[in-house]
Parts: C-alpha cells; sequence; structure tokens
C-alpha cells in the first residue's frame, strides 16, 4: 500500500500544479480562497491521481464521488477537472467571467464530474450519505469521498450526518477533515472548540484515522488502505492535520489569506516559492 518513490513525486508534482494553478485563476478572478486550496493540495493530489477509481467518462456510474463542504476551495479542483480531461481547459481561462461555468463555488449542474454544488457549509456530508446509500441499493461499490472544513464541525447538520451514516453501516463512505486550523473568522478553536475530534467521531459509530495531510506517502498509503477495505462494516473519517497557505511562508502565518488576491509581483514570489520547496 505504500506509494513508490516515483509515485510520491509525481503525487509531489500534481500538488504543485494544484497551487500554481489556483494562483493563475485567481489572477483571472481578482480575488479568491488562496489558504483554504493551499492546505487541502495534497489531499487533491492523492485522491484525483492515486486513489479514486475514476474514468475518462465522468458520467461513469461507477466512478467514485467526491464532495466538498469547503466548496469555496473548489479554484483548486477544477484544473483537476480539466487536467482528467472533463472539462476544456480553455474553460479554465474564463474562470468566475460572466457566461462562464466556473464560479467561486462549483455547480454540479454546469461543471462536468462536480458531484455537489457545495456553497453553505455543512451540507456536503448529508448528500454524501445519500449517494453512499444509493449506491448500495442499486448494487455498485463507489467509495463516496466528503472533504469538510475543519470550521465546519462546528454546523449541527454534520453530526446528524454522522449518526446517520453509522446507523446505515455505510462503509463505503470517507470523510476527510482539513483539520487546518482556521475559518474565516479566525482560529477554529477560538470561535468554537471541536477536539477531541477524533474521539467525536469515533463515538458517533465512526472509524477514524489521524495523518498528517501533507506528508503525501503518509496520505495516500493511508487512503489507499481505506478505499481497499472490504472489511470495515463503519463509515470512514480521516483527520488531515494541514497548514492553511501551506507552500507560501507568509500564508502560513496569516490567517488573512482565506480570501485575498496576490498582485502580479507577489504572485510570481509566491511561484517561486512554491516551485523550490519540497512539501
Amino acid at each position: 500500500m505504500q506509494p513508490t518513490e516515483p509515485e510520491i513525486e509525481r503525487l509531489r508534482e500534481r500538488a504543485r500544479f494544484v497551487r500554481l494553478e489556483t494562483i493563475r485563476l485567481i489572477e483571472i478572478a481578482k480575488v479568491g480562497h488562496y489558504s483554504s486550496v493551499f492546505s487541502a493540495a495534497e489531499i487533491f493530489a492523492a485522491l484525483y491521481y492515486d486513489v479514486m477509481r475514476l474514468s475518462d467518462d465522468p458520467k461513469w456510474p461507477d466512478r467514485d464521488r467526491f464532495l466538498m463542504g469547503k466548496g469555496h476551495a473548489a479554484v483548486g479542483l477544477f484544473p483537476i477537472l480539466a487536467d482528467k480531461g472533463w472539462l476544456a481547459k480553455d474553460v479554465l481561462d474564463g474562470y468566475t467571467r460572466l457566461g462562464n461555468p466556473l464560479g467561486d463555488h462549483p455547480d454540479m449542474r454546469k461543471v462536468p464530474g462536480v458531484d455537489f454544488s457545495s456553497g453553505s457549509i455543512g451540507h456536503a456530508l448529508s448528500n454524501g450519505i445519500g449517494m453512499a446509500l444509493g449506491g448500495r441499493m442499486q448494487g455498485r461499490d463507489f467509495t463516496t469521498f466528503v472533504m469538510l472544513g475543519d470550521g465546519e464541525m462546528q454546523e449541527g447538520q454534520v453530526w446528524e450526518a454522522a449518526i446517520s451514516a453509522a446507523h446505515y453501516g455505510l462503509n463505503r463512505l470517507v470523510a476527510i477533515v482539513d483539520r487546518n486550523g482556521y475559518q474565516l473568522d479566525g482560529k477554529v478553536d477560538d470561535v468554537m472548540g471541536i477536539e477531541p475530534l477524533d474521539e467525536k467521531w469515533r463515538s458517533f459509530g465512526w472509524e477514524v484515522h489521524v495523518v498528517d495531510g501533507h506528508d503525501i506517502a503518509s496520505l495516500t498509503a493511508l487512503l489507499r488502505r481505506v478505499r481497499a477495505d472490504e472489511m470495515r462494516n463503519k463509515p470512514c473519517c480521516i483527520i488531515a492535520r494541514t497548514v492553511k497557505g501551506k507552500g507560501v511562508s507568509y500564508m502560513e502565518t496569516e490567517p488573512g489569506w482565506h480570501l485575498g488576491y496576490l498582485a502580479p509581483a507577489d504572485a510570481e514570489r509566491a511561484r517561486e516559492e512554491i516551485l523550490s520547496r519540497v512539501i
């Protein structure tokens, strides 16, 4: 289950690709969510370039599903969908422009490969449960992955969904919490404490794992193991310990980059740092 060195380097390169494309697309929009994407870049790379079962056709009924509670990180997902051939690459060049299907949040009615139109925080896990139940009823074995923000843990609907998923024994459902420590209004645990997060998910009937969300080897190995486990009889939650803004040093220490814009010279310096650092 442990990825090889060439696989690790390929996934690191794809995580860099996510960060660089995020900068490029936000330059078009003139405002966007850099740091929320950067904390999740390795998660995106591991899922879409290694772990998830996909095909050239986003409408393939047996492909794995992916939903984002933290829909504001969609700017990091769109380049992957284009790279997979599900979305014309030139569509990226009109990101957020009038008439373009790509907005600040993903729209499943407009963007091939988007499984859930997220925007209001807290709904994704409930929808993921519906997909997992639907797959079971249809006799399909796809896995449904749901990425949640840690600030999202303050939403009551998340915990209602968690109870429901455990009740139905949804063993093909995997929640990934991007535990980067910050939300729009500051530190998550200053706004409303959520720890001990692992114990809470376990008490709701989930299998729980904690991993460094930027250690691409450990993250990928864990996701592979979880995806392949046919003996599990409960849903699984992975708490990925991450750094908001990872990859650009000043974003890692300034929560204000949850939403912002890099001037051209600053954007170039950010690109240089992303390309020079080994995460």
